[in-house]
C-alpha cells in the first residue's frame, strides 16, 4: 500500500500477516524470479527463482527428516546456504532454531534444551572451518546432527523436477503445509548481557511486520537498487531481520559475509561488490573503517548501527567516504527494531521516532526523574518466551505490552536512550546511570573502549568500577573532569581496571555478563 500524495509505502498491518515463505514467494513474483537475490564471498549469485526452487527442493528433503511443527537447530554461518536453509525449513512447517555458534557448549546445550531440539542442522565443512567439533559433540548428545553436504548427495534430478514444479505452483496456490501468521517462525535466544539467556518465538506475523516497518520508514532513501551488505548472524535478530529478511523482501540483494569480525575481508567484499547499505554496530563500524583501503566503502551512502551507541569516533572516521550513519534502536523480543533515525529526521543523541504501527509507555522508575521504563506493544512483538521450568510451554506478553528493561525520555516523538534498567546502580541512595558515567569516560579518553560495571559495596550497597583498554586510564584524570563537568564525585568510578580488550558477543554488543565477572574476579587488586 502507498500514500496516493508521497507515492511512499504505508505500514498496513493486516498484510504484513503472512508466513515468511509467501513473502519470499511475493517479492520473487513482484521483483523477477532473475532478479538477484543473494551473494555471498563464493560469489555465485543466487536469484530469487533458484532461492524459492533451492528452499523446495532442500526443504522437502529436510521434511523427511523431521516432524510437522518441529523446531529444528540451525547452526549455520551467514551465507547462501543459511537462507536457502532458513526458508526450506518454514516453507514445509518446520521451526528455524537459530543456534549462537559464538555461544560456548554450555549455552549451546541449555539452548537445545529449551527448545527441545531433536535435529540440528549444520554444514561439516563449515564445523571443520570453524573447529566446531567440540560444541558439534555436545549438542549431538541424544540428538541428531544432519549435514547439508550429506543431504546434498542425496538430491536426485527427480526431486529436482518436483521442485519446479512446486515453484510454479507455489506462487498461486496455499499448500496444507503453509505456516498461518501467528504460528510460530523462529526461536532466537537472547544475548544473555545482563543474565541466563532466553528462548524468544517470534511468529511469521512478527518478522514479516517488522521486515515492512523499516521499509516503510525508509523508502524515502532506499529502493530496490541498493545493494545490502550483512555481516551479521542470523542468529541476532538485528541480522536476521533488519538485514537479511528486510532486503530480500523488498527486492535488494543482500551480500551475506559469516563474519563481522573479519575487518580487512567485510570491507574489501563491499568495495567488489559495491554495496550501498551496510548494516553494522559501532565496535564493527570502527574495525571496517581503519581496516578499509582507500575505495573499499567509497560506494556506501547509508549504515545502519544498532546493539550500542555509535561513538563521535565511529561518525568521524566514516566522514572521508560521504556515508551517513543513522542510528536505531531494537531488541530480539520485538523483532528487533523498534526506532531509528532517517535522513530527513534525525536528532543527536537519539535513536530515532517509532517504527509505524509501535505503541509505547514509560512506567515510572524509583529514582529516576527524567523518562521512565519503557515498554511496547506492535505487530512486531514476540509470541512469547519459551519456559525453562515448563518444557514447551510458551509464556506470551501480558496484554500484548514487552517491558524492553531500558530507561528512556521521548522528547518530539524521538526516543533516548538513558541506559538499562540494570544498568543503573544505587549509590548513597541516589540512582547513576552506568551509560552516563561511559559517556564522561568516552569523552575524557575517546580512543579506548570502556565499560563501567558496579559491584556490591558493604558500606554503600554498591560501588563503580571503570574496565577499560585505556593503559593510560588514571583516576585523577576521571576526578578533575567530573568537577569541571559539574558531575557528582559519586559518579567517579572507585578503582580502575585496565584489560586488553573487554568481553564482547557475537553481534558485537559488550558482554557485560563477563566484563563484571572479569572486575570481580580481579577485585582484590583494584
Amino acid at each position: 500500500m502507498a500514500d496516493a500524495e508521497t507515492d511512499l509505502p504505508v505500514f498496513d498491518p493486516t498484510a504484513a500477516r503472512i508466513s515468511l515463505f509467501r513473502a519470499l514467494l511475493e517479492a520473487s513474483a513482484r521483483h523477477g524470479k532473475s532478479r538477484i537475490a543473494l551473494e555471498d564471498p563464493e560469489r555465485k549469485p543466487l536469484s530469487y527463482g533458484n532461492l524459492v526452487l533451492g528452499a523446495l527442493v532442500l526443504g522437502r528433503k529436510l521434511a523427511g527428516l523431521t516432524q510437522q511443527g518441529e523446531r529444528v537447530g540451525l547452526f549455520l554461518p551467514n551465507v547462501q546456504g543459511l537462507a536457502v536453509t532458513l526458508f526450506a525449513l518454514s516453507a514445509f512447517g518446520r521451526i528455524p532454531a537459530m543456534l549462537n555458534f559464538t555461544a560456548g557448549v554450555k549455552n549451546l546445550k541449555a539452548a537445545c534444551d529449551l527448545a527441545e531440539l531433536k535435529t540440528i542442522v549444520t554444514s561439516r565443512r563449515f564445523a571443520d572451518q570453524a573447529k566446531l567439533d567440540d560444541e558439534l559433540a555436545a549438542m549431538g548428545e541424544g540428538r541428531r546432527i544432519v549435514y547439508l553436504e550429506d543431504v546434498r548427495k542425496e538430491i536426485t534430478s527427480l526431486d529436482k523436477v518436483f521442485g519446479v514444479m512446486q515453484s510454479l505452483a507455489a506462487g498461486v496456490a496455499h499448500k496444507p503445509y503453509e505456516a498461518k501468521p501467528d504460528d510460530a517462525a523462529v526461536v532466537l535466544f537472547t544475548s544473555g548481557t545482563e543474565g541466563k539467556p532466553k528462548g524468544v518465538v517470534l511468529s511469521h506475523a512478527n518478522l514479516v511486520s517488522n521486515a515492512r516497518q523499516i521499509f516503510t520508514l525508509a523508502a524515502g532513501f532506499l529502493s530496490e537498487r541498493d545493494v545490502v551488505m550483512n555481516p551479521l548472524p542470523a542468529f541476532h535478530s538485528f541480522g536476521l531481520t533488519a538485514a537479511l529478511l528486510m532486503p530480500l523482501f523488498h527486492g535488494m540483494k543482500v551480500v551475506l559475509y559469516p563474519s563481522p569480525l573479519h575487518y580487512k575481508q567485510v570491507p574489501k567484499l563491499i568495495g567488489e561488490t559495491g554495496c550501498t547499505f551496510l548494516f553494522a554496530t559501532d565496535t564493527f563500524l570502527q574495525g571496517y573503517a581503519r581496516a578499509a583501503e582507500p575505495d573499499d566503502l567509497k560506494s556506501v551512502r547509508f549504515v545502519v548501527a544498532g546493539a550500542e551507541r555509535v561513538k563521535p569516533d565511529t561518525r568521524r572516521m566514516w566522514e572521508p567516504y560521504g556515508t551517513t550513519i543513522l542510528e536505531g534502536y531494537g531488541c530480539t523480543e520485538c523483532s528487533p527494531v523498534l526506532a531509528c533515525n532517517t535522513p530527513v529526521a534525525t536528532r543527536e543523541g537519539s535513536v530515532g521516532r517509532l517504527l509505524p504501527g509501535i505503541e509505547a509507555r514509560l512506567e515510572p522508575v524509583e529514582g529516576i526523574t527524567e523518562g521512565g521504563k519503557l515498554c511496547v506493544r506492535g505487530p512486531n512483538v514476540m509470541a512469547g518466551y519459551l519456559s525453562a521450568d515448563e518444557p514447551g510451554k510458551l509464556i506470551p506478553p501480558e496484554g500484548g505490552w514487552h517491558d524492553t528493561g531500558d530507561i528512556v525520555a521521548i522528547d518530539d516523538g524521538f526516543i533516548v536512550i538513558k541506559g538499562r534498567a540494570k544498568r543503573f546502580a544505587k549509590l548513597g541512595g541516589e540512582m547513576v546511570s552506568l551509560a552516563a558515567v561511559e559517556s564522561m569516560v568516552a569523552g575524557l579518553w575517546p580512543g579506548h573502549n570502556h565499560v563501567v560495571v558496579s559491584l556490591p559495596d558493604p558500606r554503600k550497597g554498591e560501588q563503580l568500577v571503570l574496565v577499560s583498554e585505556n593503559p593510560n586510564a588514571d583516576r585523577a584524570a576521571l576526578q578533575a573532569v567530573a568537577k569541571e563537568q559539574g558531575f557528582p564525585e559519586l559518579w567517579v568510578p572507585r578503582a580502575i581496571l585496565v584489560t586488553a580488550a573487554i568481553p564482547v558477543l557475537g553481534n558485537g554488543k559488550i558482554d557485560y555478563g563477563a566484563t563484571r565477572e572479569l572486575a570481580a574476579s580481579r577485585r582484590s587488586l583494584l
